[in-house]
């Protein structure tokens, strides 16, 4: 197995083909898809800024402009996993039977299991830890991928502070949702790193799901302790009538 073989949109756990989808749509979605896995696998094969976007269009047989109507910068090509968490923030964190951090670790947990699940599908454990390991290296070491990734994680704040605003009757500007949403997400580099490190040390993808998943739930654990005092202020009385407010 090699970069060439390797089924990126089920590693990077993309959300499945919609039940009731068109021809129209299932062309556009196969299309990104294909643009997306393309590119990251020249972008493993020479490196980030090595390759050209124009060169990724060819290879798809698609023009470079339809490659940005898709993805709009280089980086997104790559990292194009942010849209769909963001997306996740927006329904499960909003999901009113889940406290903030179940609903997170909702969505991480099916994250991880895509990963893990990819692995458990290929026939050489050691290539295939070897492949994750290189696609991490190509995000540390290039720049402009980890700068995205900080633009990234800034939107995905920006969203989970609004929804906890929405839960708790407050402003998204107010610390306490922006202070809550920037813990909560500080779970995605816990989850990364724990990756990094089990990867080396587990011997089954079920053991490395076990492993990441406890250093995940421990981080989480600490949190959830914080969030809950994260609850509505109490409302001011209001004066009765006739009455006037003292100054």
């Amino acid at each position: 197995m090699n970069a060439r073989t390797v089924d990126w949109t089920a590693l990077r756990g993309r959300e499945e083909e919609p039940a009731a989808e068109g021809l129209r749509e299932r062309k556009k979605r196969l299309l990104r898809q294909q643009l997306s896995d393309t590119a990251t696998e020249m972008f493993m094969d020479r490196g980030f800024d090595a390759v050209r976007v124009s060169e990724i269009a060819d290879a798809c047989g698609v023009s470079e402009k339809t490659v940005f109507n898709y993805f709009p910068t280089k980086e997104s090509l790559v990292l194009d996993l942010g849209d769909t968490t963001l997306n996740s923030l927006r329904t499960t964190l909003a999901d009113p039977d889940l406290s903030p951090v179940e609903a997170v670790l909702e969505i991480l947990s099916g994250q991880l299991t895509g990963l893990t699940s990819w692995l458990a599908a290929q026939d050489d454990w050691t290539q295939a830890t070897a492949v994750l390991r290189r696609f991490g290296m190509l995000i540390g070491s290039t720049p402009s991928l980890r700068a995205y990734q900080r633009d990234m994680t800034d939107q995905q704040i920006a969203v989970a502070a609004e929804v906890l605003a929405q839960r708790t009757e407050m402003n998204p500007d107010d610390p306490e949702p922006q202070i809550a949403a920037a813990a909560l997400l500080a779970l995605w580099p816990i989850q990364f790193r724990a990756l990094r490190r089990h990867l080396n040390r587990a011997q089954t993808p079920e053991e490395l799901r076990e492993k990441v998943s406890a250093d995940v739930h421990r981080a989480a654990q600490l949190i959830d302790t914080g969030l809950i005092s994260l609850a509505p202020a109490p409302a001011r009385p209001r004066p009765r009538s006739g009455a006037s407010e003292k100054p």
